[in-house]
This record gives C-alpha cells, structure tokens and sequence, in this order.
C-alpha cells in the first residue's frame, strides 16, 4: 500500500506526464506548420514516450493498490519564434520533470518507501537520455544557424527516429 505522500506525489508525476505528452504535440504541430516533418516526427515519438511514462507510473500505482486521480491538462503552445525556441522550451520541460522525479524519488527515500525508489530508478535514468538528446539537438541547430540546407539534413535526420513514424502527425498510426 502506498503512503498518502507518495501516491499525491505519484499523481502529481502522472499529470506531468501527460502534459508533456500533450506539450510535445503541440510543439510538433508547430513544426509541421513549418513543413519540417522530421522535427515534427521526432516531437510526436516525444509525445509517444511521455504519454508511455505516465502509464507506466499509473500502472505502478495500480499494482500497489493506489488511487489514480486524473487531472486537467493545459492547452498546449502551438506557436513559437523558431526551431531552435521549440527545443529550448523543450529543453527547460525536461529539465523541470528531472527535478519533479528527483524531488519524488527523494521523497519515497525519507519514507523508506524502498518499491517505489527502485521504480523511480528507471525514470532518473530516462531523464539523463532525454536532457542529453534534446542538448545535441540544439548543438546542431547552434552550428547549422541559419542555413537552410542544413535545417532540412537535420529534419530529414530527425525524421528517421526509432519510434516514430516518419509522417509529420500520425496520431492514430501505430
């Protein structure tokens, strides 16, 4: 059974979830209005991935008998000053749901609540990957600047991600 600590701050953790997910769907329809489908491929297999890490907390919490309690989630931004702004602001997400699992993960550490540190593990990890993508994404936007040519190598490049789909917004295709 978990603590009432640890299941509000699961909760909380859900809903970032899901609001990243619903973040980075945003972001790609930004990118596909720019006719970048690589960049708006990569952000809908974001999408993809933050909606899965919410079910996978969520399901966490129903192994451990816990009460799951959805929240709203805010409309996302759909409109941005550049490429490089959508990273930046993807950046500073990532950078803030690191610090909401650490701040989790040393939560369920005072409360010796051991099952639930060995489960955050895997997210403290998925964090360190997702803030390293995101900054050599943007070293590569830094070096490309305003060339053109090499904006669409890197769209295309980034269209190529594994687990995504290729199309700028395929909802609904797996």
């Amino acid at each position: 059974m978990l603590k009432p600590e640890i299941e509000l701050a699961l909760n909380k953790q859900i809903n970032l979830e899901f609001s990243a997910s619903y973040i980075y769907l945003g972001m790609a329809l930004y990118m596909d209005a720019e006719h970048l489908p690589g960049f708006a491929s990569w952000m809908v297999a974001q999408s993809d991935e933050e909606r899965t890490h919410a079910r996978r907390l969520l399901r966490y919490m129903l192994d451990r008998n816990g009460n799951v309690e959805l929240n709203s989630i805010p409309k996302p931004k759909v409109e941005y000053d550049s490429i490089k702004a959508v990273f930046e602001a993807s950046l500073e997400q990532e950078k803030n749901n690191t610090e909401s699992i650490n701040n989790l993960y040393a939560l369920a550490s005072d409360l010796n609540d051991y099952a639930t540190q060995a489960h955050l593990k895997w997210f403290l990890d998925e964090q360190v990957e997702e803030e390293k993508s995101i900054i050599d994404i943007l070293g590569r936007l830094e070096i490309a600047e305003d060339d053109k040519t090499a904006i669409l190598i890197l769209d295309q490049a980034l269209g190529g991600r594994s687990g995504g789909s290729g199309d700028a917004i395929s909802i609904g295709e797996e």
